[in-house]
């Protein structure tokens, strides 16, 4: 039983937005994530410091993941968007 594909598949016309947008947020999280990395390397200490009831290192690397996280969804809300507007 073969149901065929689910949706139809066409060119998609928004393409090169969302590789810019991609690239864009690629470029931003690997600035802040550099932050967490210089910051172990030249100052290792300071990652001791309490924030929030635990240390640094913990509050920035969780912050981190939610960043990541929050941007999927942004990217997601974008794309749709541009895909709508530009694929009809």
């Amino acid at each position: 039983m073969s149901h065929g594909p689910a949706v139809k598949l066409g060119k998609d016309l928004a393409v090169g937005y969302k590789t810019t947008l991609g690239i864009w947020m690629f470029f931003l999280y690997t600035i802040i994530y550099a932050g967490f990395v210089i910051i172990n390397v030249y100052s290792p200490t300071m990652m001791e410091l309490d924030v929030l009831g635990v240390n640094l290192a913990v509050v920035y690397g969780f912050g981190l993941i939610v960043f990541a996280m929050f941007q999927a969804l942004i990217y997601n809300h974008l794309c749709t968007k541009a895909e709508a507007r530009m694929n009809t």
